[in-house]
């Protein structure tokens, strides 16, 4: 392949949150090798507010997506005057494609699911296993973006990685009092939510002298407020659910003893702080290669081999045999707890 300046790239994200944290881990790789290089991010509107703070990326551009394709009109005019080097495209869809090819980047990459990636300098493929056994290899998201990554040039992995600033770390500090936990029990997909009772027996295993803290977004704020309803006599419990942003969440969650999430976005702001955490998985399965890549992680699965699960690569609106033993049949005990600095036994 020809040589490529490595000036100036662009990344282009504009999925949901979680993809967004997963594709910072090619930030600090590409940061890592070459310093100099000008990084600029593409995020969906809303997420932006995840790379506000981030170090190593120079501008962060957001794509309206309500404003369909006057949004990519222009951003496509601002691509091509920025003359960017290369774009690295993890999105697989058509709208970030065209924006890709009519760019005028030197150089273009991303996955082959893409409608428009015929017309890439080079693509790769995106292959999700549906393993219905234990045991089937797979690669992390983080792992299938590197191919992409790779693909323009060698660059050794690294993990993602969030940077809240001081601010955060001191508006939740303001919240803290005593040792803690993080719940967040929310998901866009109601099949990859661990059932309200297990949250509820989980409750019941945290000792006393730890606060619950329930982080989540706004449209998930009556939820948590039923499920808290329903064990009113357990103290220490507070809802943050829309009250805190995606980085003041992540600097809770990088201070918790313990976060306790299903497979959604709170999952991937917990691996890119690198804090603890128990990871519930429903319907779906880690070796789809969402799972947790905390130095200190946990999943928890149902026990039982389901014949139906998973039952799909995401979530679902509802189980389509309508009895949900993915989540339902999941065990909870005092085993969850047993972690560094916890006084239960």
């Amino acid at each position: 392949m020809k040589a490529v300046p490595l000036n100036k790239i662009l990344i282009i994200q504009t999925a949901f949150l979680g993809d967004v944290v997963l594709a910072t881990s090619l930030i600090e790789s590409i940061h890592a090798e070459m310093p100099e290089t000008e990084i600029h991010f593409l995020v969906r509107k809303g997420n932006e507010s995840l790379l506000k703070a981030h170090p190593y990326v120079k501008k962060i551009w957001v794509y309206d997506k309500k404003k369909r394709f006057f949004a990519i009109l222009s951003l496509i005019v601002a691509f091509r005057k920025e003359r960017f080097d290369a774009i690295l495209n993890l999105h697989r869809f058509l709208s970030s494609g065209l924006m890709t090819v009519c760019s005028g980047a030197k150089f273009t990459s991303g996955f082959n699911k893409n409608p428009l990636s015929s017309f890439y300098s080079m693509s790769v493929e995106h292959k999700i296993p549906f393993p219905k056994q234990n045991g089937t290899s797979f690669l992390h998201e983080t792992q299938r973006n590197h191919q992409v990554l790779s693909s323009w040039r060698y660059f050794s992995y690294r993990k993602p990685k969030l940077y809240p600033e001081t601010a955060d770390f001191e508006k939740v500090k303001s919240l803290i009092e005593g040792p803690f936990v993080v719940f967040a029990p929310g998901s866009i997909w109601p099949t990859k939510r661990l059932p309200e009772n297990k949250w509820i027996e989980l409750i019941a295993n945290v000792p006393n002298d730890y606060s619950i803290y329930f982080i989540g977004g706004s449209t998930e704020n009556d939820m948590i407020a039923d499920l808290m309803s329903n064990v009113k006599e357990r103290k220490g419990m507070l809802n943050l659910a829309g009250s805190l942003s995606l980085l003041q969440s992540a600097a809770l969650m990088s201070m918790a003893e313990r976060n306790f999430v299903n497979d959604s976005g709170p999952l991937h702001l917990a691996s890119a702080m690198d804090a603890p955490v128990t990871a519930f998985f429903c319907s779906t399965i880690p070796q789809f290669g969402f799972g947790p890549l905390s130095s200190d992680s946990m999943v928890v699965e149902v026990k039982e081999k389901l014949s139906c699960r998973p039952c799909g690569i995401h979530g679902l609106r509802e189980c389509p045999l309508n009895h949900y033993n993915c989540g339902n049949e999941i065990q909870i005990d005092s085993n969850l707890l047993k972690f560094k600095k916890f006084v239960s036994n």
